[in-house]
Protein backbone atom coordinates (compact mmCIF):
# COMPACT_ATOMS: atom_id res chain seq x y z
CA UNK A 1 0.00 0.00 0.00
CA UNK A 2 1.08 3.27 -1.31
CA UNK A 3 0.46 4.96 2.18
CA UNK A 4 3.59 6.95 2.63
CA UNK A 5 1.82 10.52 1.97
CA UNK A 6 0.66 10.12 5.43
CA UNK A 7 1.65 11.62 8.01
CA UNK A 8 0.43 10.00 11.50
CA UNK A 9 -2.92 10.32 12.74
CA UNK A 10 -3.90 13.22 9.48
CA UNK A 11 -3.05 11.95 6.11
CA UNK A 12 -0.91 14.87 3.89
CA UNK A 13 -2.91 14.19 0.69
CA UNK A 14 0.11 14.89 -1.75
CA UNK A 15 3.29 16.76 -1.45
CA UNK A 16 2.74 20.35 -1.18
CA UNK A 17 -1.11 19.93 -0.52
CA UNK A 18 -3.82 20.48 1.84
CA UNK A 19 -4.87 23.59 0.58
CA UNK A 20 -7.51 23.32 -1.94
CA UNK A 21 -8.41 25.77 -4.55
CA UNK A 22 -11.96 27.62 -3.17
CA UNK A 23 -12.25 29.43 -6.36
CA UNK A 24 -14.61 26.50 -6.79
CA UNK A 25 -16.57 24.22 -5.09
CA UNK A 26 -14.96 22.24 -2.38
CA UNK A 27 -15.74 18.42 -3.91
CA UNK A 28 -14.57 19.56 -7.34
CA UNK A 29 -11.51 20.60 -5.35
CA UNK A 30 -10.75 17.81 -3.79
CA UNK A 31 -10.97 15.32 -6.90
CA UNK A 32 -8.88 17.51 -8.73
CA UNK A 33 -6.36 17.30 -5.83
CA UNK A 34 -6.68 13.87 -6.02
CA UNK A 35 -6.29 13.42 -9.86
CA UNK A 36 -3.13 15.66 -9.20
CA UNK A 37 -2.42 13.36 -6.97
CA UNK A 38 -2.55 10.23 -9.47
CA UNK A 39 -0.77 12.39 -12.22
CA UNK A 40 2.79 12.85 -10.06
CA UNK A 41 2.61 9.49 -8.94
CA UNK A 42 1.25 10.41 -5.24
CA UNK A 43 -1.39 7.50 -5.95
CA UNK A 44 -0.10 4.44 -8.11
CA UNK A 45 -2.69 2.47 -10.37
CA UNK A 46 -4.39 -0.61 -8.01
CA UNK A 47 -3.02 1.40 -4.59
CA UNK A 48 -5.46 3.06 -2.30
CA UNK A 49 -5.97 6.80 -1.81
CA UNK A 50 -6.96 8.52 1.01
CA UNK A 51 -10.72 7.57 2.33
CA UNK A 52 -13.46 9.82 2.83
CA UNK A 53 -12.76 10.36 6.91
CA UNK A 54 -9.18 11.09 6.30
CA UNK A 55 -9.71 13.33 3.34
CA UNK A 56 -12.68 15.51 5.48
CA UNK A 57 -10.33 15.64 8.68
CA UNK A 58 -6.73 16.62 6.96
CA UNK A 59 -8.84 19.30 4.74
CA UNK A 60 -11.72 20.46 7.91
CA UNK A 61 -14.39 19.91 5.56
CA UNK A 62 -17.58 17.88 6.06
CA UNK A 63 -17.08 14.06 5.09
CA UNK A 64 -19.70 14.46 2.44
CA UNK A 65 -18.28 16.64 0.50
CA UNK A 66 -14.67 14.53 0.30
CA UNK A 67 -17.29 11.91 -0.34
CA UNK A 68 -18.82 13.42 -3.05
CA UNK A 69 -15.31 14.75 -4.40
CA UNK A 70 -14.17 10.63 -4.65
CA UNK A 71 -17.47 9.29 -6.02
CA UNK A 72 -16.95 12.06 -8.74
CA UNK A 73 -13.77 10.37 -9.84
CA UNK A 74 -15.57 6.75 -9.50
CA UNK A 75 -17.82 7.84 -11.47
CA UNK A 76 -15.66 9.27 -14.04
CA UNK A 77 -13.81 6.12 -14.21
CA UNK A 78 -10.32 7.31 -12.80
CA UNK A 79 -11.05 5.14 -8.61
CA UNK A 80 -12.28 2.02 -8.15
CA UNK A 81 -14.48 1.18 -5.25
CA UNK A 82 -13.41 -2.16 -2.93
CA UNK A 83 -16.22 -3.03 -0.61
CA UNK A 84 -15.16 -3.22 2.66
CA UNK A 85 -11.46 -2.24 1.84
CA UNK A 86 -11.86 1.67 0.13
CA UNK A 87 -10.74 3.61 -2.93
CA UNK A 88 -7.79 2.57 -5.36
CA UNK A 89 -7.02 4.47 -8.28
CA UNK A 90 -8.21 2.73 -11.18
CA UNK A 91 -6.12 0.98 -13.73
CA UNK A 92 -5.35 2.95 -16.95
CA UNK A 93 -6.37 6.79 -14.52
CA UNK A 94 -3.17 7.80 -15.31
CA UNK A 95 -3.64 7.86 -19.03
CA UNK A 96 -7.39 8.43 -19.06
CA UNK A 97 -6.24 11.72 -17.21
CA UNK A 98 -3.67 12.32 -19.20
CA UNK A 99 -6.03 11.81 -22.59
CA UNK A 100 -8.44 14.17 -20.83
CA UNK A 101 -6.11 17.19 -20.22
CA UNK A 102 -4.97 16.71 -23.56
CA UNK A 103 -8.37 17.41 -24.78
CA UNK A 104 -9.27 20.57 -22.20
CA UNK A 105 -5.64 22.01 -23.08
CA UNK A 106 -6.88 21.59 -26.79
CA UNK A 107 -10.42 23.17 -26.04
CA UNK A 108 -8.17 25.96 -23.94
CA UNK A 109 -5.64 26.99 -25.53
CA UNK A 110 -5.31 25.77 -28.71
CA UNK A 111 -8.19 26.90 -30.54
CA UNK A 112 -8.24 30.11 -29.34
CA UNK A 113 -4.72 30.09 -30.56
CA UNK A 114 -5.21 29.02 -34.01
CA UNK A 115 -8.22 31.23 -34.27
CA UNK A 116 -6.39 34.34 -33.22
CA UNK A 117 -3.41 32.79 -35.55
CA UNK A 118 -5.81 32.80 -38.78
CA UNK A 119 -7.28 36.54 -37.76
CA UNK A 120 -3.65 37.74 -38.34
CA UNK A 121 -2.77 35.76 -41.11
CA UNK A 122 -0.01 33.46 -39.40
CA UNK A 123 0.01 30.40 -41.14
CA UNK A 124 0.54 27.30 -39.46
CA UNK A 125 4.13 26.82 -40.11
CA UNK A 126 5.25 30.08 -39.13
CA UNK A 127 3.00 29.60 -35.92
CA UNK A 128 5.05 26.07 -35.44
CA UNK A 129 8.63 28.31 -35.60
CA UNK A 130 6.67 30.65 -33.05
CA UNK A 131 6.24 27.89 -31.02
CA UNK A 132 9.14 25.98 -31.37
CA UNK A 133 11.52 29.53 -31.00
CA UNK A 134 9.66 30.17 -27.73
CA UNK A 135 9.96 26.85 -26.03
CA UNK A 136 13.52 26.94 -26.60
CA UNK A 137 14.08 29.46 -24.30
Amino acid sequence: MNRATFGGSAPTIRPGGGVLDESKPLFIAVAEQIEEGILDATYVEDEPVPSTNELAAFLRINPATAGKGLNRLVDAGVLVKRRGVGMFVAPGAVELLRRRRREAFTRTYLVPLLREAARLDIPPHELVQMITKEASR
